[in-house]
Protein backbone atom coordinates (compact mmCIF):
# COMPACT_ATOMS: atom_id res chain seq x y z
CA UNK A 1 0.00 0.00 0.00
CA UNK A 2 1.26 3.45 -0.86
CA UNK A 3 0.54 6.61 1.08
CA UNK A 4 -1.03 8.91 -1.48
CA UNK A 5 -3.67 11.60 -1.25
CA UNK A 6 -6.43 10.96 -3.77
CA UNK A 7 -9.23 9.91 -1.43
CA UNK A 8 -12.87 10.73 -2.18
CA UNK A 9 -13.83 14.28 -1.15
CA UNK A 10 -16.48 13.08 1.33
CA UNK A 11 -13.84 11.17 3.31
CA UNK A 12 -10.96 13.60 3.01
CA UNK A 13 -11.51 15.45 6.30
CA UNK A 14 -11.78 12.23 8.28
CA UNK A 15 -8.67 10.83 6.62
CA UNK A 16 -6.69 13.97 7.40
CA UNK A 17 -7.68 13.67 11.07
CA UNK A 18 -6.70 9.98 11.11
CA UNK A 19 -3.32 10.76 9.57
CA UNK A 20 -2.70 13.24 12.38
CA UNK A 21 -3.76 10.71 15.03
CA UNK A 22 -1.88 7.73 13.55
CA UNK A 23 0.96 8.95 11.33
CA UNK A 24 2.39 6.25 9.10
CA UNK A 25 -0.59 3.92 9.55
CA UNK A 26 -3.15 5.50 7.18
CA UNK A 27 -3.23 4.63 3.47
CA UNK A 28 -5.46 6.04 0.73
CA UNK A 29 -6.50 4.85 -2.72
CA UNK A 30 -5.51 1.28 -1.95
CA UNK A 31 -5.75 -1.36 -4.69
CA UNK A 32 -7.68 -4.14 -2.97
CA UNK A 33 -6.59 -6.70 -5.56
CA UNK A 34 -3.08 -6.36 -4.10
CA UNK A 35 -4.43 -7.37 -0.68
CA UNK A 36 -6.81 -10.05 -1.96
CA UNK A 37 -5.85 -13.73 -1.89
CA UNK A 38 -8.03 -13.99 -5.01
CA UNK A 39 -6.36 -10.93 -6.57
CA UNK A 40 -9.70 -9.24 -7.27
CA UNK A 41 -11.27 -6.02 -6.06
CA UNK A 42 -11.41 -2.33 -6.82
CA UNK A 43 -9.94 0.68 -5.00
CA UNK A 44 -10.43 1.31 -1.27
CA UNK A 45 -10.65 4.97 -0.29
CA UNK A 46 -8.80 4.45 2.99
CA UNK A 47 -7.14 1.60 4.91
CA UNK A 48 -5.76 1.99 8.44
CA UNK A 49 -3.25 -0.54 9.82
CA UNK A 50 -3.05 -0.08 13.62
CA UNK A 51 0.16 -1.26 15.28
CA UNK A 52 -0.61 -1.21 18.99
CA UNK A 53 -3.54 -1.59 21.37
CA UNK A 54 -3.35 2.15 22.11
CA UNK A 55 -3.67 2.92 18.40
CA UNK A 56 -6.65 0.58 18.14
CA UNK A 57 -8.36 2.28 21.08
CA UNK A 58 -7.64 5.70 19.59
CA UNK A 59 -8.99 4.57 16.24
CA UNK A 60 -12.20 3.08 17.65
CA UNK A 61 -12.95 6.15 19.74
CA UNK A 62 -12.36 8.38 16.73
CA UNK A 63 -14.58 6.42 14.34
CA UNK A 64 -17.23 6.11 17.06
CA UNK A 65 -17.30 9.83 17.84
CA UNK A 66 -17.26 10.74 14.13
CA UNK A 67 -19.75 7.98 13.23
CA UNK A 68 -17.47 6.71 10.46
CA UNK A 69 -18.51 3.32 9.04
CA UNK A 70 -15.73 0.73 8.92
CA UNK A 71 -14.96 -2.91 8.22
CA UNK A 72 -12.14 -5.13 9.52
CA UNK A 73 -9.85 -6.78 6.96
CA UNK A 74 -7.29 -9.48 7.67
CA UNK A 75 -5.42 -11.46 5.02
CA UNK A 76 -8.67 -11.89 3.01
CA UNK A 77 -8.37 -15.70 2.90
CA UNK A 78 -12.15 -15.99 3.17
CA UNK A 79 -13.03 -12.59 1.75
CA UNK A 80 -14.04 -11.41 -1.71
CA UNK A 81 -13.65 -7.71 -2.42
CA UNK A 82 -16.16 -6.02 -4.71
CA UNK A 83 -15.08 -4.90 -8.17
CA UNK A 84 -16.38 -1.46 -7.21
CA UNK A 85 -13.92 -1.18 -4.32
CA UNK A 86 -14.59 0.00 -0.76
CA UNK A 87 -16.17 3.32 0.20
CA UNK A 88 -15.97 2.88 3.99
CA UNK A 89 -12.90 2.80 6.21
CA UNK A 90 -10.97 -0.48 6.16
CA UNK A 91 -9.14 -1.54 9.34
CA UNK A 92 -6.35 -3.96 8.44
CA UNK A 93 -4.75 -6.37 10.92
CA UNK A 94 -1.50 -7.95 9.77
CA UNK A 95 2.20 -8.05 10.61
CA UNK A 96 1.93 -4.76 12.50
CA UNK A 97 -0.14 -6.51 15.18
CA UNK A 98 1.37 -9.98 15.52
CA UNK A 99 2.93 -10.66 18.90
CA UNK A 100 2.89 -14.25 20.21
CA UNK A 101 3.89 -15.70 23.58
CA UNK A 102 4.05 -19.30 24.86
CA UNK A 103 4.23 -20.39 28.50
CA UNK A 104 3.87 -24.09 29.23
CA UNK A 105 0.85 -25.31 27.30
CA UNK A 106 -0.70 -21.83 27.09
CA UNK A 107 -0.34 -19.65 23.98
CA UNK A 108 -1.25 -15.96 23.72
CA UNK A 109 -1.42 -14.51 20.22
CA UNK A 110 -2.53 -11.24 18.62
CA UNK A 111 -4.97 -11.24 15.72
CA UNK A 112 -2.43 -10.30 13.05
CA UNK A 113 -0.24 -13.40 13.46
CA UNK A 114 0.12 -15.43 10.23
CA UNK A 115 -1.61 -18.77 10.84
CA UNK A 116 1.15 -21.05 9.42
CA UNK A 117 3.69 -19.26 11.64
CA UNK A 118 1.36 -19.69 14.62
CA UNK A 119 1.23 -23.45 13.94
CA UNK A 120 5.04 -23.64 13.62
CA UNK A 121 5.62 -21.80 16.89
CA UNK A 122 3.17 -24.05 18.74
CA UNK A 123 4.85 -27.15 17.29
CA UNK A 124 8.35 -25.94 18.22
CA UNK A 125 7.16 -25.70 21.83
CA UNK A 126 6.22 -29.41 21.74
CA UNK A 127 2.51 -28.60 21.84
CA UNK A 128 0.03 -30.59 19.78
CA UNK A 129 -3.40 -29.54 18.50
CA UNK A 130 -2.56 -26.81 15.99
CA UNK A 131 -1.21 -29.10 13.26
CA UNK A 132 -4.43 -28.97 11.25
CA UNK A 133 -4.08 -25.20 10.61
CA UNK A 134 -0.45 -25.32 9.45
CA UNK A 135 -1.33 -24.93 5.77
CA UNK A 136 -4.13 -22.37 6.09
CA UNK A 137 -3.10 -18.98 4.66
CA UNK A 138 -4.55 -16.21 6.76
CA UNK A 139 -4.29 -14.26 9.98
CA UNK A 140 -5.36 -15.56 13.35
CA UNK A 141 -8.21 -13.09 13.79
CA UNK A 142 -9.90 -14.37 10.64
CA UNK A 143 -9.26 -17.99 11.65
CA UNK A 144 -11.03 -17.40 14.97
CA UNK A 145 -13.86 -15.46 13.31
CA UNK A 146 -14.56 -18.41 10.99
CA UNK A 147 -13.57 -21.12 13.50
CA UNK A 148 -11.31 -22.22 10.69
CA UNK A 149 -9.34 -25.42 10.40
CA UNK A 150 -8.89 -28.50 8.27
CA UNK A 151 -9.57 -32.23 8.61
CA UNK A 152 -13.07 -31.23 9.83
CA UNK A 153 -11.53 -29.57 12.90
CA UNK A 154 -11.87 -25.99 14.15
CA UNK A 155 -9.43 -23.76 16.01
CA UNK A 156 -12.16 -23.05 18.58
CA UNK A 157 -11.49 -26.43 20.20
CA UNK A 158 -8.26 -25.05 21.66
CA UNK A 159 -9.38 -21.54 22.54
CA UNK A 160 -9.66 -20.65 26.21
CA UNK A 161 -10.44 -16.95 25.81
CA UNK A 162 -10.85 -14.33 23.07
CA UNK A 163 -10.26 -10.62 23.69
CA UNK A 164 -12.13 -8.08 21.57
CA UNK A 165 -12.71 -4.36 21.39
CA UNK A 166 -16.17 -2.92 20.91
CA UNK A 167 -17.07 -0.05 18.56
CA UNK A 168 -17.04 2.24 21.60
CA UNK A 169 -13.49 1.21 22.53
CA UNK A 170 -14.30 -1.11 25.45
CA UNK A 171 -12.32 -4.33 25.94
CA UNK A 172 -14.38 -7.54 26.19
CA UNK A 173 -13.29 -11.10 26.98
CA UNK A 174 -15.15 -14.27 26.04
CA UNK A 175 -14.46 -17.77 27.29
CA UNK A 176 -14.74 -20.72 24.94
CA UNK A 177 -18.41 -21.37 25.70
CA UNK A 178 -19.34 -17.71 25.16
CA UNK A 179 -17.64 -17.76 21.74
CA UNK A 180 -20.40 -20.12 20.48
CA UNK A 181 -18.05 -22.01 18.19
CA UNK A 182 -19.64 -24.34 15.65
CA UNK A 183 -18.51 -25.71 12.30
CA UNK A 184 -17.00 -22.66 10.54
CA UNK A 185 -19.01 -20.36 12.78
CA UNK A 186 -18.61 -18.23 15.90
CA UNK A 187 -20.43 -15.50 17.80
CA UNK A 188 -18.14 -12.91 16.19
CA UNK A 189 -19.84 -13.33 12.82
CA UNK A 190 -22.93 -11.67 14.30
CA UNK A 191 -21.01 -9.08 16.35
CA UNK A 192 -19.41 -5.70 15.76
CA UNK A 193 -16.57 -6.55 18.13
CA UNK A 194 -13.06 -6.68 16.66
CA UNK A 195 -10.95 -9.68 17.66
CA UNK A 196 -7.66 -8.48 19.17
CA UNK A 197 -6.04 -11.58 20.64
CA UNK A 198 -6.74 -15.02 22.02
CA UNK A 199 -5.47 -17.41 24.67
CA UNK A 200 -5.13 -21.07 23.69
CA UNK A 201 -4.60 -24.31 25.55
CA UNK A 202 -2.79 -27.18 23.82
CA UNK A 203 -1.57 -30.60 24.93
CA UNK A 204 2.11 -30.76 25.84
CA UNK A 205 3.46 -33.90 24.16
CA UNK A 206 7.10 -32.82 24.16
CA UNK A 207 7.53 -34.60 20.81
CA UNK A 208 8.35 -31.60 18.64
CA UNK A 209 9.89 -33.76 15.91
CA UNK A 210 6.82 -36.00 15.70
CA UNK A 211 4.54 -32.95 15.52
CA UNK A 212 6.74 -31.46 12.80
CA UNK A 213 6.54 -34.68 10.77
CA UNK A 214 2.75 -34.64 11.10
CA UNK A 215 2.64 -31.04 9.85
CA UNK A 216 4.91 -31.86 6.91
CA UNK A 217 2.57 -34.71 5.99
CA UNK A 218 -0.43 -32.37 6.10
CA UNK A 219 1.38 -29.80 3.95
CA UNK A 220 2.40 -32.48 1.45
CA UNK A 221 -1.20 -33.65 1.15
CA UNK A 222 -2.37 -30.07 0.63
CA UNK A 223 0.21 -29.54 -2.12
CA UNK A 224 -0.97 -32.68 -3.88
CA UNK A 225 -4.70 -31.95 -3.54
CA UNK A 226 -5.08 -28.18 -3.70
CA UNK A 227 -4.16 -25.52 -6.29
CA UNK A 228 -1.28 -23.45 -4.97
CA UNK A 229 0.09 -21.61 -8.00
CA UNK A 230 -3.03 -19.61 -8.88
CA UNK A 231 -4.79 -17.05 -6.65
CA UNK A 232 -7.66 -18.56 -4.65
CA UNK A 233 -9.34 -18.23 -1.25
CA UNK A 234 -9.14 -21.89 -0.25
CA UNK A 235 -12.27 -24.00 -0.01
CA UNK A 236 -15.26 -22.05 -1.31
CA UNK A 237 -18.15 -24.17 0.02
CA UNK A 238 -18.80 -25.43 3.54
CA UNK A 239 -19.36 -29.15 3.87
CA UNK A 240 -23.00 -29.99 4.62
CA UNK A 241 -22.98 -32.97 7.05
CA UNK A 242 -26.16 -34.49 5.60
CA UNK A 243 -24.93 -34.11 2.03
CA UNK A 244 -21.51 -35.42 3.06
CA UNK A 245 -23.06 -38.60 4.48
CA UNK A 246 -25.15 -39.18 1.36
CA UNK A 247 -22.87 -37.98 -1.45
CA UNK A 248 -19.49 -36.95 -0.07
CA UNK A 249 -17.60 -33.67 0.40
CA UNK A 250 -18.28 -30.57 -1.72
CA UNK A 251 -15.34 -31.13 -4.08
CA UNK A 252 -16.52 -34.64 -4.93
CA UNK A 253 -20.11 -33.53 -5.48
CA UNK A 254 -19.09 -30.63 -7.72
CA UNK A 255 -16.87 -32.97 -9.73
CA UNK A 256 -19.65 -35.53 -10.11
CA UNK A 257 -21.85 -32.73 -11.46
CA UNK A 258 -19.35 -32.28 -14.29
CA UNK A 259 -18.23 -28.81 -13.22
CA UNK A 260 -14.56 -29.44 -12.52
CA UNK A 261 -12.49 -27.16 -14.78
CA UNK A 262 -15.44 -24.99 -15.89
CA UNK A 263 -14.36 -21.46 -16.86
CA UNK A 264 -16.23 -18.17 -16.72
CA UNK A 265 -14.31 -15.04 -17.70
CA UNK A 266 -10.99 -15.17 -15.88
CA UNK A 267 -12.20 -17.55 -13.16
CA UNK A 268 -12.15 -21.34 -13.18
CA UNK A 269 -13.37 -24.18 -10.99
CA UNK A 270 -10.00 -25.73 -10.29
CA UNK A 271 -9.11 -28.80 -12.37
CA UNK A 272 -7.13 -30.01 -9.34
CA UNK A 273 -9.84 -29.67 -6.66
CA UNK A 274 -13.41 -28.70 -7.51
CA UNK A 275 -14.08 -26.90 -4.20
CA UNK A 276 -11.54 -24.26 -5.22
CA UNK A 277 -12.17 -21.44 -7.67
CA UNK A 278 -8.98 -19.94 -9.08
CA UNK A 279 -8.10 -16.70 -10.80
CA UNK A 280 -6.44 -17.45 -14.13
CA UNK A 281 -5.02 -13.95 -14.27
CA UNK A 282 -7.91 -11.65 -15.20
CA UNK A 283 -10.85 -12.71 -13.04
CA UNK A 284 -13.28 -10.23 -11.52
CA UNK A 285 -15.42 -10.68 -8.43
CA UNK A 286 -18.39 -10.98 -10.79
CA UNK A 287 -16.71 -13.95 -12.53
CA UNK A 288 -16.19 -15.67 -9.18
CA UNK A 289 -19.76 -15.02 -8.08
CA UNK A 290 -21.11 -16.44 -11.31
CA UNK A 291 -19.27 -19.74 -10.77
CA UNK A 292 -20.46 -19.87 -7.16
CA UNK A 293 -24.02 -19.46 -8.43
CA UNK A 294 -23.56 -22.10 -11.14
CA UNK A 295 -22.14 -24.65 -8.69
CA UNK A 296 -24.92 -24.14 -6.15
CA UNK A 297 -27.64 -24.20 -8.79
CA UNK A 298 -26.33 -27.39 -10.37
CA UNK A 299 -25.71 -29.21 -7.08
CA UNK A 300 -29.15 -28.23 -5.81
CA UNK A 301 -30.79 -29.61 -8.96
CA UNK A 302 -28.85 -32.88 -8.76
CA UNK A 303 -28.97 -33.57 -5.02
CA UNK A 304 -31.59 -31.34 -3.41
CA UNK A 305 -28.95 -29.87 -1.09
CA UNK A 306 -27.84 -26.25 -0.84
CA UNK A 307 -24.12 -25.69 -0.29
CA UNK A 308 -23.40 -22.48 1.63
CA UNK A 309 -20.26 -20.58 0.73
CA UNK A 310 -17.57 -20.25 3.36
CA UNK A 311 -16.22 -17.08 1.75
CA UNK A 312 -17.75 -13.68 2.56
CA UNK A 313 -18.43 -10.95 0.00
CA UNK A 314 -17.57 -7.39 1.05
CA UNK A 315 -19.82 -4.75 -0.49
CA UNK A 316 -18.52 -1.25 -1.29
CA UNK A 317 -20.62 -0.06 1.67
CA UNK A 318 -18.72 -2.37 4.05
CA UNK A 319 -21.39 -5.03 4.50
CA UNK A 320 -20.23 -8.64 4.82
CA UNK A 321 -22.52 -11.30 3.40
CA UNK A 322 -22.04 -14.97 2.47
CA UNK A 323 -20.86 -14.95 -1.15
CA UNK A 324 -23.60 -17.35 -2.24
CA UNK A 325 -26.29 -14.84 -1.22
CA UNK A 326 -24.67 -12.13 -3.33
CA UNK A 327 -24.32 -14.62 -6.21
CA UNK A 328 -28.02 -15.49 -6.04
CA UNK A 329 -28.95 -11.82 -5.94
CA UNK A 330 -26.99 -11.20 -9.14
CA UNK A 331 -27.62 -14.34 -11.17
CA UNK A 332 -30.47 -16.51 -9.96
CA UNK A 333 -33.53 -16.51 -12.16
CA UNK A 334 -36.96 -17.46 -10.77
CA UNK A 335 -37.71 -21.07 -11.62
CA UNK A 336 -40.38 -23.62 -10.69
CA UNK A 337 -39.50 -25.89 -7.81
CA UNK A 338 -38.77 -29.43 -9.00
CA UNK A 339 -37.85 -32.62 -7.22
CA UNK A 340 -34.14 -33.52 -7.13
CA UNK A 341 -33.14 -35.65 -10.10
CA UNK A 342 -30.24 -37.77 -11.31
CA UNK A 343 -28.93 -38.81 -7.94
CA UNK A 344 -25.50 -40.31 -8.12
CA UNK A 345 -22.73 -42.01 -6.21
CA UNK A 346 -20.25 -39.33 -5.18
CA UNK A 347 -17.41 -41.57 -4.10
CA UNK A 348 -14.87 -39.62 -6.14
CA UNK A 349 -11.75 -37.92 -4.84
CA UNK A 350 -11.97 -35.11 -2.34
Amino acid sequence: MEQIGNARPDLRSAIAALQALMPGAVYTDVDLSALSRWRVGGIADCIVAPRTLDEIRTLMRFVGDAEIPYVVIGSSSNLMFADEGLRVLGIHFGAEFSQLRIEGNTVWSQAGVWVPEFARQVARAGLTGAEHVCGIPGTLGGLIYMNGGSQRKGIGDNIAEVTTITPSGDIQRYDQTSCSFAYRASRFQASNDIILEARFQFDHSGEADAIRRSMLSILRQRREKFPRKLPNCGSVFVSNPAMYDEYGPPGAVIEQCGLKGVVHGGAQISPLHANFIVNNGRATASDLLYLIHKVRDTVRARTGYDMPAEVRYLTPEGELTPAHLKAEQLFRQPAPVTAPANRFDAASSR
